[in-house]
């Protein structure tokens, strides 16, 4: 007879006629959202006891409290509660890496609209009314809200940080060319769909279970335990889905989770504290803005030598997450492009404005179009195609990054010319060309722009993950992980790694909430890294179990281990095989577990943030957009007529959710370098708070044609089933729409010079590029 193993090898994983993994299944809760049963946190029902919350917040950008009368706010209809930040018990910051972000403001002021303090009411109108009836005094104070002035003045939250290579000043000297230029970008509002929200109930225990909208569960938790004076055990937090999360519930989420914790607590009755559209948009940041300024060196065929760039990020008020944030745009300041010898320098910028925070590419973005401006720039002078100037400049294999890390898979080279030649590009550029030299008032342009983007979170500790598998004795499978579902479709690609590893049909796999008391200690669902690291913690959950059904499977049907298979909805060897559910009840008689955690940590990672130097990413995710568009000198308005992707996602784990998330990913960018302009006055107040005064993309400003395909490549690296992620690098795919722009605009100089267009590329802004363009410009 044969002994149960506990270890030993597992057999692999086999295709079969059941095996999800490459097809594309819908997202887990996909009929839910149509059908309208998709429950999120504010959709959950509300107890008879339930309190509402809501803020009464600062009106000066920066400044000192003087005053706080709240004698008419706790006698008015309905408050059960008020707070201000000596009500809070235990630690008042919450901040997510250091320390600067108050819960409620204690003295000092920090930007326009920041909490002071919360009231707990019997409905939502109770409390929203309730908090105008505060009086509260304040001693103003000069107030920096400029990103320029704050560079000037050196107001920063965090001290510079560089990378160096080689010797780029000796380069740039040396280079028988050189240029320089800026650009200026603005910020974006998150707008997911749900916006920030939680609702907390007190335990028996004395502790609370949180249901928060939110991208890191775990943090939800430590945090409120540290506000709450309690241990992280006594608190539960649990995200069942969200409607939408870009980054801005990565962090931000915690500050309704806390308050409605703490007047749970206080009270002993459930709370929810929901934000309203323009209180969400006033009260949490947005995509950082940059001031970038670069000088390149280059030959006459527009190969660089060296460059030098400097990134400003405005981080607001506090830190938060900009550390990461501008050194993730410092990464990406190279793109795809060997610099040869590069200084790269980030600075932190503090402004009086709420703190800037996560958003879908975490700085990525801001890095890249720089770049891609650059060698846009670089082409001008040189008189060559922009496109073959980016393919002269390319990594190849071997290739050093600023930072340190070798380039071991060219996949862009490939890519690109391979989406050069699908969408007629060369002959698209003659066709633009001769319809440029006979029209004055409507112009085309046309731009071919190429995406590398590291994956993985440059914080090591945070590349890791942990996940949960039971499986009943009627064959059904719950699943559980430490990634979080905002609509990309994680529990979807995560159930398929379980369904391929145990050879089962996908509907036996039910993914639940996720919860810090089922998997603890879990990673943000961030840095696109969801399906990468959760897939491989419940792949290792699987195997786990898979070790004892092999060894009893070998024991029932008389085999090696080596020659059971689990695939079809069945487990056997040979041709004597058992329904899955049928051998599951046998191992459960047998006393075989079936049930396992799993963990997983990406290997090979290491880089030394003091050095400047290492390997922070564990592979490169790559693509490519080329956009046409057509624009009217006379108005600067314009169309993006067409758009072509080739996206690289490895062997794709799901095809319809991945091609679903490069449209979106590519819509969410254009809204950012087009249509998405965040308006501040020179108080610090936010005036562009709501849908009527900031404008998303809509189905109008959808390309009139678009065309997405997956690169045919498996991931050289030892990702889950070879497959890449797919979250974050789609977003900076419409740069290409951006430098379109630009190449229209330039068409009124002979392509001589870029005219300056900072993203937004609003259509004003368009005109005024073109009028720079017809006048010659200032170089």
């Amino acid at each position: 007879m044969r002994k149960l193993a506990a270890q030993g090898p597992v057999p692999p994983a086999r295709e079969g006629a059941t095996d999800p993994v490459g097809r594309g299944l819908p997202q887990d809760s996909a009929w839910r959202h149509v059908a309208g049963t998709a429950v999120y946190v504010d959709d959950m029902p509300t107890y008879p006891n339930q309190l509402h919350v809501a803020t009464g917040r600062a009106t000066v950008a920066r400044g000192r409290l003087t005053r706080l009368d709240l004698s008419r706010v706790r006698s008015a209809p309905g408050v059960v509660d008020v707070v201000c930040a000596a009500d809070i018990p235990g630690n008042g910051d919450i901040a997510p890496v250091f320390d600067g972000d108050p819960l409620l403001a204690d003295g000092e002021l920090l930007y326009l609209g920041q909490p002071v303090f919360a009231v707990a009411a019997t409905s939502f109108e109770a409390a929203q009314q309730a908090v105008t009836l505060a009086e509260i005094d304040c001693e103003p104070l000069e107030a920096i809200v400029a990103l320029t002035a704050a560079v000037e003045s050196e107001y920063y939250v965090l001290p510079p940080h560089e990378f160096c290579l080689r010797e780029p000043e000796a380069a740039l000297l040396a280079a028988p060319l050189s240029l320089g230029g800026e650009l200026h970008m603005a910020g974006q509002e998150h707008f997911y769909l749900e916006g920030q929200v939680a609702t907390a109930e007190p335990t028996e225990e004395g502790g609370v279970h949180v249901y928060s909208s939110s991208q890191h569960p775990s943090e939800v938790q430590k945090l409120v335990a540290g506000v709450l004076g309690l241990p992280i055990h006594a608190v539960q937090a649990e995200v069942r889905r969200m409607g939408g999360g870009f980054g801005g519930k990565e962090s931000q989420a915690a500050m309704p989770a806390c308050l409605a914790a703490l007047f749970a607590v206080r009270t002993r009755r459930p709370v929810r504290h929901r934000l309203p559209r323009r209180d969400d948009m006033v009260q949490t940041g947005k995509r950082h803005p940059f001031w970038n300024r670069y000088r390149a060196g280059f030959d006459e065929q527009g190969r660089l030598h060296g460059v030098t760039m400097r990134l400003a990020g405005d981080c607001g008020c506090s830190p938060d997450l900009s550390q990461g944030i501008v050194d993730r745009a410092m990464f990406h300041a190279d793109n795809a492009y060997n610099l040869q010898a590069a200084r790269i320098q980030g600075v932190y910028c503090r402004t009086d404005k709420v703190s800037n925070t996560a958003f879908r590419g975490f700085g990525g973005p801001q890095g890249l179009i720089t770049a891609e401006a650059m060698l846009d720039d670089v082409a001008r002078r040189v008189g060559r195609d922009p496109l073959d100037v980016r393919l002269d400049n390319l990594y190849a294999e071997g290739d050093l990054t600023p930072y340190g890390q070798p380039i071991e898979e060219s996949v862009l080279p490939d890519l690109m010319r391979q989406l050069a030649d699908d969408c007629d590009y060369r002959a698209r550029r003659e066709a633009i060309a001769r319809f440029n030299g006979e029209n004055n008032d409507v112009r085309r342009g046309l731009a071919l722009t190429p995406v590398k983007f590291g994956i993985s979170f440059t914080a090591k500790h945070l590349n890791q993950a942990g996940a949960l598998v039971h499986i009943y004795t009627d064959g059904s499978i719950h699943l559980n992980h430490g990634g979080t579902e905002m609509g990309q479709g994680l529990h979807t690609k995560v159930a398929q790694v379980v369904a391929r590893a145990l050879g089962v049909r996908f509907e036996r796999i039910l993914v639940s909430a996720t919860r810090t008391d089922k998997v603890p200690n879990t990673s943000p669902t961030a840095a696109s890294s969801g399906a990468d690291m959760n897939g491989m913690a419940a792949l290792n959950a699987c195997n786990r179990i898979k070790r004892g059904l092999v060894a009893f499977a070998a024991e029932h049907f008389g085999c090696d281990e080596g020659e059971v298979v689990f695939a079809d909805d069945r487990v056997g060897a040979g041709g004597d095989s058992l329904p899955f559910e049928a051998f599951i009840k046998l191992a459960y008689l047998a006393r075989v577990s079936l049930s396992a955690n799993g963990f997983y940590r990406t290997p090979v990672i290491d880089f030394d943030r003091d050095a400047a130097w290492g390997r922070p990413f564990y592979y490169f995710a790559n693509g490519a957009a080329c956009s046409q568009v057509r624009v009217s000198a006379l108005t600067g308005e314009y169309r993006v007529e067409r758009v072509d992707i080739l996206h690289d996602v490895g062997d794709s784990l799901n095809p319809a959710i991945d091609l679903g998330q490069i449209e979106g990913g590519f819509v969410q960018g254009l809204g950012w370098l087009t249509t998405e302009e965040l308006a501040w006055d020179d108080t610090g107040r936010l005036v562009s708070d709501s849908p009527a005064n900031y404008k998303i993309p809509t189905a109008f400003d959808l390309p009139e044609a678009f065309n997405v395909r997956l690169f045919d490549r498996a991931n050289h690296a030892e990702t889950i089933y070879r497959s890449k992620a797919v979250g974050e690098p789609p977003l900076m795919l419409a740069v290409s729409s951006w430098c379109a722009l630009r190449d229209a605009c330039a068409s009124f100089c002979d392509y001589r010079f870029n005219p300056r267009l900072d993203p937004p590329a609003t259509p004003e802004r368009v005109y005024w590029a073109i009028e720079e363009a017809r006048a010659g410009g200032d170089r």
